[in-house]
C-alpha cells in the first residue's frame, strides 16, 4: 500500500464511500511506478548490456532498436537526474546493473527518504528550489568531468525537475531565481509551461545544458513520461533538461509581462535577459542530435499515464460505472475545478441521465493555486479537496478525492511555520460529512481557503491522504456517487 493512513480515511463520514474511493485511489497510485519498466528497458544478457524497448521509443526516431553494449568495451557506467520520486526510476537501474554500476548522483524533493545504495542523493526544495538544488547539481557537475568516450550515463529525469536542477547563472543568484520563482508561480499562480521559459535562460544546466556536459561519454536518456513523439521532445520540449530546449529568452522575457511579474522580479534577472550573452543559449535540436544519444519514454499508456485506466479498473471492480472526463485539467485554479466537478457530481446524485450512479467521474492534469502574499501550508490537490467539501456539503452519496501521485502535494511542507509535526500530504478525501466536522473540530474551512492552508485543516479532520513516495504524473482526481441509499448501498 503506497497509502499509508488508509485506516484513518476510512474510518469517518461516508465510510462506505471512503472505502471504496481510498482503494481506486491506491489502484491509480500503485500504477504510477516507473520501476518495472525500467526494468523492461534495461537489462544484462550475460556479457552484454541491453537498452531498448519499442514500446519504450517516442515515434518516428530516426534511430530504433536495442543499444546493444559490450561490457568487455564498456569503461565505467553512471547514472545521473532529478525529479520528484525519481528514486524509484533509479533503484531499478541499480537493481539491474548491480556492480556494473560505478555510481551517479540524483536530486530529489525535500521529505521523500533515500533509497539508493550505489547512487548519490540530494534532497532539494520543491516547487521553490533552495541550496539543496544547486548542491546536488555540483555534485553531478563534479560527475560528469573526466568522463571518457568508452563510459556510458544513464539520465532519468521527471516531473518537478525544472525546480530540483537549479544551479543559477552567473550573476544571477540563487536568492534571485527563488524569488522570481516565487513571484511567477506561487503569487501570481503562472503555469509550468509559462514559468520555463524563464528558468530555462536563468540556469547552467537546464534546457539541454547538462547533456553538453556528458560528452564525449554515450548517453540514454529515459524519462519518466510517456514516450511521445520524437519531434516534440526535440522542438516543443520546455521541461524535460536532458532534452533540447524549445523555448527562447525572448519567451522569456514576454512570459514575465505576461503574467504581471515583469517590474516584480528582482533586477539581475531583467538585467540577465536583456543584455542576453550567446554563451549561455540553450541546448536545440540541431545540436543535440549530434550527440549520438537515445531517449526512451518509460510510463506508455492511453490517457496520458497508466494511474488512470487502473483507478478506473478498480472503481468498475468496486460496481461503479467509470468516465474519463478530462485528461489535462491543467492551468485551472484548483478551487475552479473544484466547483465543476462537484457540481457534475451533485447532478448526477440529483437526476442521473448520462453519469447514472453508482459511477466514477475521473480526471487528470496539472491544476493550478493563485496564492499571493499568504503564507499557508497546502497544495493544489489538498485545495481542491477542501473546496469540494464545501460544494458537496450535505450529501449522503457523493465522496471525492485529488492526490498527486508523486505522494506529496505542492510544495508539502517546505513553507510550514508550526506545522512541522503534520506530515507532507498527498491530496485529500472529502464527503457531505466534512463540513459538518470541521465546524464540530472548530475548522474553519473558508478561511483555510482564504489563506491557502490545507493542509492543517486536512489532517485534524483525518481527510489527509499520506502516502510514499514514487514518481509524479500529475494529478489522480475523483468524484463517486454512490447507488440511491433507498435502493441499497451495495458497494
Amino acid at each position: 500500500m503506497r497509502i499509508t493512513n488508509a485506516a484513518t480515511l476510512a474510518s469517518h463520514g461516508n465510510i462506505a464511500g471512503r472505502q471504496a474511493m481510498v482503494q481506486i485511489l491506491e489502484a491509480g497510485l500503485q500504477a504510477a511506478d516507473p520501476c518495472w519498466n525500467v526494468k523492461r528497458l534495461v537489462r544484462l544478457e550475460g556479457d552484454r548490456l541491453v537498452a531498448g524497448n519499442p514500446g519504450f521509443e517516442p515515434s518516428g526516431s530516426p534511430v530504433t532498436g536495442d543499444e546493444v553494449f559490450d561490457l568487455s568495451k564498456i569503461g565505467r557506467v553512471f547514472v545521473i537526474g532529478a525529479g520528484k520520486g525519481i528514486q524509484r526510476a533509479v533503484k531499478a537501474l541499480e537493481d539491474v546493473l548491480g556492480d556494473r554500476l560505478s555510481g551517479g548522483h540524483v536530486i530529489d524533493k525535500k521529505g521523500n527518504p533515500v533509497i539508493l545504495e550505489r547512487v548519490g542523493v540530494t534532497l532539494g526544495g520543491h516547487p521553490v528550489p533552495d541550496e539543496g538544488c544547486v548542491e546536488g547539481c555540483r555534485h553531478i557537475l563534479e560527475l560528469t568531468k573526466g568522463l571518457r568516450p568508452d563510459d556510458l550515463v544513464f539520465t532519468c529525469v521527471s516531473n518537478g525537475v525544472s525546480a530540483l536542477l537549479t544551479l543559477p547563472v552567473p550573476g544571477v543568484s540563487l536568492d534571485d531565481v527563488k524569488a522570481t520563482t516565487r513571484i511567477m508561480q506561487i503569487e501570481h499562480g503562472a503555469p509550468t509551461h509559462d514559468l520555463n521559459p524563464v528558468r530555462n535562460h536563468l540556469d547552467m544546466l537546464k534546457g539541454g545544458r547538462i547533456s553538453r556536459h556528458l560528452r564525449p561519454a554515450r548517453a540514454i536518456h529515459i524519462i519518466c513520461i510517456e514516450p511521445g513523439s520524437y519531434r516534440q521532445l526535440m522542438y516543443e520540449n520546455y521541461w524535460l533538461h536532458t532534452l533540447p530546449d524549445g523555448t527562447t529568452r525572448e519567451q522569456a522575457v514576454e512570459n514575465l509581462k505576461k503574467w504581471g511579474a515583469w517590474d516584480e522580479v528582482p533586477e539581475s534577472v531583467r538585467e540577465f535577459l536583456q543584455r542576453w550573452d550567446p554563451a549561455y543559449d540553450t541546448v536545440k535540436a540541431e545540436e543535440f542530435e549530434t550527440m549520438g544519444s537515445r531517449i526512451f519514454g518509460v510510463m506508455p499508456g492511453p490517457y496520458q499515464t497508466a494511474k488512470v485506466p487502473a483507478a478506473m479498473r478498480k472503481a468498475e471492480e468496486l460496481g461503479y460505472r467509470a468516465y474519463f472526463l478530462a485528461e489535462e485539467v491543467s492551468a485551472i485554479e484548483s478551487t475552479h475545478a473544484a466547483a465543476y466537478l462537484s457540481e457534475m457530481a451533485r447532478t448526477a446524485e440529483r437526476r442521473g441521465g448520462f453519469f447514472e450512479p453508482p459511477c466514477a467521474l475521473f480526471t487528470s492534469g496539472e491544476m493550478v493555486v493563485t496564492v499571493g502574499k499568504e503564507g499557508g501550508v497546502g497544495g493544489r490537490n489538498q485545495e481542491f479537496a477542501l473546496a469540494a467539501a464545501r460544494r458537496i456539503a450535505g450529501s449522503g452519496r457523493i465522496v471525492m478525492a485529488s492526490v498527486d501521485t508523486d505522494g506529496t502535494d505542492g510544495p508539502g511542507t517546505q513553507f510550514a511555520h508550526g506545522e512541522e509535526s503534520i506530515p507532507c500530504l498527498a491530496g485529500g478525501v472529502v464527503d457531505g460529512f466534512t463540513c459538518e466536522e470541521a465546524a464540530a473540530a472548530g475548522v474553519d474551512l473558508v478561511e483555510s481557503l482564504r489563506r491557502h492552508d490545507a493542509t492543517p485543516a486536512l489532517w485534524r479532520l483525518g481527510s489527509g491522504v499520506v502516502a510514499e513516495s514514487n514518481i509524479s504524473l500529475n494529478d489522480l482526481t475523483v468524484a463517486l456517487i454512490m447507488r440511491d441509499s433507498k435502493e441499497g448501498d451495495t458497494v
